[in-house]
Order: structure tokens, then sequence, then C-alpha cells
């Protein structure tokens, strides 16, 4: 599972609790348009409602600001082969570019190297 911003996770965890925006602004004394604010990441909660909010959900504060992503920790491997992930399809768009501007790319190793950086995302995507 992917972590989610802040606003993301109250909204998801509000909507899983079958409450409304003004439900949820009224346990936690404040404005629905506070509640709204949180979902759209244009403010978070104070700091000391965190452990209210999250009783509120049925969740502990360090799930509800993901200090632990479900258990799973990133491992230093993980996080190389993510930034490579990232890295090769910018590298293989700039080259493609750079070779097609000053005419020395033939057709096949265009195609060669936009598959690549297609094929990196792709595997990025399925995030597992």
């Amino acid at each position: 599972m992917k972590k989610q911003t802040m606003g993301e996770m109250i909204a998801t965890l509000r909507k899983e609790n079958n409450m409304t925006q003004l439900q949820l602004a009224e346990k936690m004394g404040v404005t629905d348009k506070a509640v709204s604010k949180w979902e759209r990441n244009l403010s978070c909660p104070d700091i000391d409602s965190l452990p209210l909010l999250a009783e509120t959900f049925g969740i502990s504060v360090d799930e509800l600001i993901q200090v632990k992503q479900h258990g799973k920790e990133e491992k230093p491997a993980e996080k190389i082969t993510d930034l490579v992930l990232k890295v090769i399809p910018v590298a293989m768009g700039v080259a493609v570019t750079t070779l097609a501007v000053i005419k020395q790319l033939d057709i096949y190793s265009g195609f060669a190297m936009v598959g690549i950086g297609l094929f990196c995302m792709g595997i990025r995507q399925l995030d597992i």
C-alpha cells in the first residue's frame, strides 16, 4: 500500500467510518471547513488533537501519521532500486532528445532507449 498524505489518510478513515466532515468536526471541536482543509492538505490538525483524532478512528497515533508503513521497512537495496527505476527513464529521455538534436540517433536505437525508459516506469508502478 502506498503511503498517503495526512489529508488523504483522514479522508479515507472518515469515509471508512461512515462519517461526514461535519460529524468529524463536531467530535474534534473544530469546524467542518477545518476538516475540509485537512483533507485537501491545505492545513493539518493541531498536534495536540492527533490523539483524539486517532481515537475517533480507532487507530494509534503512529498509524495515523504513518510512522510505520504497515510493518514494512524499506531496505537500502529497495531504496537504490527505486532510485534507479526513477533515474533511468529520465536518462533515456535526455539521451534520445540530445542525440536527436545533434542528428546522431537512428530510429532503432531511439525506440530501444524509449522502450527501456517506459519499461522502468512500468516496473516502478507495480509497487511490489
